[in-house]
């Protein structure tokens, strides 16, 4: 199983996936016909232009699976999938409703490539319950593809000590989480990724970093470069109310 997700799709300064981009290339191999999923934004057919601009140049071609006459057979025809970012629920209820949530876990299992960005990556969870999103559209169920058995938060923010901010912050909403759900959950700074690559897991990108958060321990500081395989065992228990 070959896995890319990224916590954010453009970073300041660069153009979008230009920051990732090698990564990207390598991680796709010899595979150069992708598949496209935009369903996180509700311009399907600009947001798969932004993509094409960006990958076509590196011959990749890039086809909008919205565009198909039967999107699931359009994954299980690619060579690598990409689920782009925007809102997880719009993204998670068109997943659903489309038949694309065993399409892209069976084909992804086959040996497809999958590609996430923010919303992308947390379809690769088991569920989207540690999203930032608004729930905008409420999807039949909170499980998502569970290409891994752990969580992920993208964008992860670190509190700032100068914020007049009176919520939660972000560390407070995953440890609201684990309150309800023993899983572990990786808070990715921006800037950095996971790669999954059968039973091996590691963490790159910025020396930014990310923070791993468990039921009843402290969290703990990941450094780019960082081994995660023992995450891939873990088993994972969530409230099913």
């Amino acid at each position: 199983m070959k896995l890319l997700l990224l916590s954010n799709s453009t970073a300041p300064g660069r153009g979008y996936l230009e920051h990732a981009l090698d990564e990207i290339l390598d991680v796709l191999g010899t595979a150069r016909r992708l598949v496209f999923v935009p369903y996180a934004l509700a311009d399907h057919d600009t947001y798969t232009a932004k993509v094409a601009a960006a990958l076509e140049p590196r011959g990749i071609e890039v086809t909008g699976v919205h565009t198909a006459a039967d999107p699931a057979a359009a994954v299980r025809g690619a060579e690598a999938v990409f689920v782009g970012g925007g809102n997880s629920f719009r993204l998670l209820t068109a997943l659903h409703t489309r038949g694309l949530v065993p399409a892209i876990r069976d084909r992804v299992a086959q040996g497809a490539v999958y590609l996430g960005s923010s919303a992308g990556t947390n379809m690769a969870c088991p569920t989207v319950r540690t999203t930032n999103d608004m729930p905008i559209v409420q999807p039949p169920t909170f499980e998502a593809l569970g290409l891994l058995p752990f969580q992920i938060n993208p964008h992860y923010l670190d509190a700032s000590p100068d914020s007049t901010h009176m919520g939660e912050t972000r560390a407070e909403r995953l440890e609201q989480f684990l309150e309800e759900n023993d899983v572990p959950v990786v808070g990715l700074r921006e800037g950095t990724w996971l790669r999954r690559e059968d039973d091996r897991l590691t963490l790159g990108g910025t020396s930014a970093g990310a923070v791993l958060f468990r039921r009843g321990e402290d969290p703990e500081e990941l450094a780019a470069g960082r081994d995660l395989s023992r995450l891939l065992t873990l088993p994972a228990r969530f409230d099913r109310r």
